[in-house]
């Protein structure tokens, strides 16, 4: 199948490569690259993706995917569906999908940069019933799981709640690391408990060295997009006239982690930001 894909980023490439390396042709367009990732072919201009029947976006923010679904695709044959893999939310998912000229469902994805390359992301798609089978060979080959949530706009909501759940567990992790070096504890000891308590999600699992070792560990998911999903959890959180403490909590921690120049360290860095503000070591 042609597909085209805007956004090779640190997620995107490895995804593109996965639809290359599973037989697809694959276009790509990202204005920050020089070199197309394995199998995938560049062009110059959104335009050249919208010749192709179906389109990817994996990009940052909603103002850029709603230019490219709005300016970029105008000229797509109908028919031509467009798969939103962005975090952008829900709200403007459907609005996008109620006011372009082609066809819109959203599927967002949870994992980190090395899931994405090992293609074993989950994602959670928003669509009709037909649209979800259509898509879903084609998910199968980025990710290991393809959840139907609902309507267009559901896999948002859906991805918005499970990163609301990941800050609150990284602060969280973060917390009890401070209570347990205040108690006196050796913090790799400490995890050992951690990992394998009650509170040993697979997430305190897999993020044992960045919390330990930040300055090593690399960067699976910076605090800046972390930060962003959260704030459109809580966006929507307000629309509904809800109120969530945790996740208020956490967002004012993870911009304080902005504010002191931490915005592009992993989410772990949360530590470091709560030992800044309490004028603690920043390790």
């Amino acid at each position: 199948m042609l597909i085209g894909i805007a956004g090779l980023g640190r997620m995107g490439r490895p995804m593109a490569t996965h639809l290359a390396q599973a037989g697809h042709t694959v276009l790509g367009h990202d204005p920050g690259l020089d070199r197309a990732p394995e199998g995938v072919e560049l062009v110059r201009s959104t335009a050249e993706l919208a010749k192709t029947p179906l389109t990817i976006s994996m990009l940052p923010d909603g103002p850029t995917t709603r230019d490219l679904v709005l300016n970029g695709l105008t000229n797509a044959a109908p028919g031509h569906l467009h798969v939103v893999m962005g975090t952008v939310g829900p709200e403007l998912v459907r609005e996008l999908a109620r006011i372009s000229t082609v066809h819109v469902l959203d599927a967002p994805v949870s994992g980190s940069v090395s899931m994405a390359e090992a293609a074993t992301l989950t994602t959670m798609v928003g669509g009709s019933p037909e649209q979800f089978e259509r898509v879903r060979p084609l998910l199968a080959a980025m990710t290991v799981a393809q959840f139907h949530c609902g309507p267009v706009g559901a896999g948002s909501a859906a991805k918005l709640a499970v990163n609301a759940v990941l800050a609150a567990l990284s602060q969280g992790v973060a917390e009890g690391l401070l209570i347990a070096e205040a108690g006196g504890l050796d913090l790799t000891t400490f995890y050992g408990v951690l990992r394998n308590s009650a509170a040993g999600a697979p997430y305190v699992g897999y993020k044992e060295e960045a919390f330990l070792s930040p300055d090593t560990a690399g960067v699976a998911a910076p605090v800046s997009l972390i930060r962003k999903d959260l704030g459109l959890a809580l966006d929507l959180a307000r629309t509904r006239g809800l109120s969530l403490p945790a996740s208020e909590a956490a967002f004012a921690v993870l911009d304080y982690a902005m504010q002191t120049g931490l915005g592009q360290e992993d989410m772990a860095r949360v530590l470091t930001a709560l030992r800044l503000r309490d004028g603690s070591r920043g390790a």
